[in-house]
């Protein structure tokens, strides 16, 4: 009864919304001052925008690019809904990206400045204690309904109540939202916030009428009536999904997305392992391939479509921090609640002769969460700034934690017998003792622990079974489970694991998506990306810092020491990255190389800027 009435809730919310709003806004409305505030083509977290008003087109598109043709990719796994906004099911990324717009959109070529979509301007005060957006006269959803205020307030309501998590926070930081004028909406917040007027900027915007008499918060594959450049064409769940470029899109020419999405389809083939999608891309099925093995790159591409040309190869550089990309520990369960069990797992992990096997010693390691960047924690001893910001909660870190925290060096060779010693040494000093040649706690119990591995995750599972072996030497056994993409969805939504491959992509904007990713909240709450559990009264003053920042230099500094925080946790054993994109495609294909952005082959690149040149 309680989903019954939920829905009818939100069903006369729904019609509330475009029973009343659709009006337009009352002649006072329409004239309420907003100050000495100008309306705005854009907005940066911090300064202004790098392009002025009327600019021409993004300055990694080239607004030349002819439209037409058809882009193929793999990947592996599958989908089961069509609804990627909210906890439950498996629904394709490519639906929320192409499908449904936003109200303002990303410059890829700044670290965090977004320009005008679905909105013509935004308006906010120095202290951002509030924003309002003026939607574009021509805004249209695919079935060319016009995007209202209605549209705005009801996906805000929707999103922030039976969305996924991700949306909660700035739904709850939103004190009151209302109409302001025919075509302008008001967001005032419960305090000032530098980055909610951006975050909601980002909101999807989904037609309030597609919802009413339905439940938002349940699976489905019934497309989304969008506003974006494609709409969903044919699909079938765990084999392909299409999406078709709307010729009648509204937004084609707005300066901010001038000379993008210019492919007539993108299809998406699904694999079930990493194996046989790339067998498909030699085989000329699929247009696009990036090869994530280093390894293969260098030895696995003498096939006929490479040595005639039919298929090129790029190295393009990656602009975004490292991320964090390794194996993640669940601190709620025991032992891995205890810091130095976790760093013993971390010596005994091998990290010079894993890569030696699955890269060829290529790939460097991740040496922080926001590595290879200006926000990552510099080496060797925490700097006097970073001490200030964490000394009020040394006592909530690991006693280490300003001292150099460089990952261990590990060893060429297998036997690591450096990194095993100082493994035994903390798990003695933690009161275990190696028994019979079994790791044991003082009431005698066994240390064991299970790894879950996506099926097909090939040089995952490699990295995974050299740590086992490398753990049976001192008495741990860990035991490697696969599962489908199913299973690792449901038992990652509810921490149903004790070790788990986790990536982490990191902007060089780091904000409040940190707190789903490190919020103690989601140490119990369901369906966070806090997969390790992490509760560190230091993490969290960190992560408000950020949040808070005025200037870079506050924000770099506090990065700077999140990343401290967060690596003197040993929440994760660090794997490897690529500090570039390898990328084979049909030679069919082209981008403008000449004029990468500053985030170069990261998000907004592929296949947002490419084009089919026949």
């Amino acid at each position: 009864m309680r989903n019954i009435t939920r829905r009818d809730a939100v069903a006369a919310g729904l019609a509330a919304a475009g029973g009343l709003l659709l009006r337009g806004g009352s002649g006072a409305a329409e004239a309420e001052a907003l100050g000495d505030v100008v309306p705005a083509h854009g907005i940066a977290m911090y300064g202004a925008p790098a392009l002025p008003a009327g600019f021409a087109h993004p300055p990694n598109a080239n607004p030349a690019a002819p439209k037409g043709g058809r882009i193929v990719f793999g990947e592996t796994g599958g989908f089961d809904s069509l609804n990627p906004f909210i906890l439950k099911g498996r629904a394709p990324p490519w639906v929320a990206q192409f499908t449904v717009g936003t109200l303002l959109t990303r410059a890829w070529d700044e670290p965090f400045t977004l320009y005008g979509l679905l909105a013509e301007s935004v308006a906010t005060d120095s202290a951002r204690s509030f924003v309002e957006f003026a939607l574009h006269p021509g805004a249209r959803f695919a079935d060319g309904s016009p995007v209202t205020v209605a549209d705005v307030i009801a996906s805000h309501d929707l999103l922030g109540t039976q969305g996924s998590p991700r949306y909660f926070a700035a739904h709850a930081a939103v004190a009151a939202v209302r109409q302001t004028g025919e075509r302008r909406v008001r967001f005032d917040f419960r305090a000032p916030d530098p980055e909610l007027p951006l975050l909601l900027g980002l909101r999807p915007v989904l037609k309030a009428a597609d919802w009413q008499g339905r439940d938002f918060a349940d699976t489905t594959l019934v497309p989304f009536t969008g506003s974006g450049p494609y709409r969903i064409g044919a699909f079938e769940p765990g084999r392909f999904l299409t999406l078709v470029r709307d010729p009648a899109w509204w937004a084609a020419d707005l300066p901010a997305l001038r000379g993008m999405h210019n492919f007539d389809e993108i299809r998406v083939d699904y694999f079930a392992d990493g194996q046989a999608l790339f067998e498909a891309f030699k085989a000329g099925l699929l247009s696009v391939f990036r090869e994530p093995n280093v390894t293969r790159w260098q030895t696995g591409y003498d096939f006929p479509a490479v040595r005639d040309g039919r298929v090129r190869r790029a190295e393009v550089r990656m602009g975004a921090p490292s991320g964090m990309f390794g194996f993640a520990f669940n601190t709620r369960r025991p032992p891995l609640g205890d810091w130095r069990v976790r760093a013993a797992l971390i010596e005994t992990f091998n990290f010079p002769f894993v890569n030696a096997t699955v890269n060829g010693g290529a790939e460097p390691r991740i040496p922080s969460y926001f590595g290879n960047s200006a926000l990552a924690m510099p080496p060797g001893p925490a700097d006097a700034q970073t001490r200030a910001l964490l000394a009020p909660y040394a006592g909530s870190l690991p006693p280490d934690a300003f001292d150099d925290l460089a990952l261990p060096p590990g060893d060429p060779s297998e036997a690591n017998r450096a990194g095993l010693r100082a493994a035994v040494r903390r798990l003695e000093g933690a009161g275990w003792s190696n028994a019979g040649g079994t790791m044991r706690d003082d009431a005698g119990k066994p240390m064991a622990f299970e790894l879950l591995l996506p099926l097909g995750a090939a040089d995952l599972r490699a990295a995974a079974t050299i740590w086992a072996a490398a753990l049976d030497r001192i008495g741990i056994a860990l035991r490697i489970q696969a599962v489908d993409d199913a299973q690792m969805t449901a038992r990652t939504n509810v921490y149903d694991f004790d070790i788990v491959p986790m990536r982490r992509a990191m902007s060089l904007s780091p904000g409040t998506e940190q707190k789903l990713y490190w919020s103690r909240r989601g140490v119990t709450e369901p369906g966070t990306r806090n997969w390790p559990g992490v509760d560190s009264p230091a993490v969290e003053a960190m992560i408000e810092r950020l949040i808070a920042a005025r200037t870079p230099e506050d924000h770099r500094a506090a990065a700077r020491a999140l990343d401290r925080a967060l690596m003197a946790g040993r929440y994760v054993v660090p794997l490897w990255f690529a500090d570039r994109a390898r990328i084979a495609h049909d030679a069919r294909l082209a981008w403008p190389a000449d004029r990468l952005a500053l985030y170069g082959a990261w998000s907004g690149f592929l296949p947002e800027v490419w084009w089919w040149q026949g």
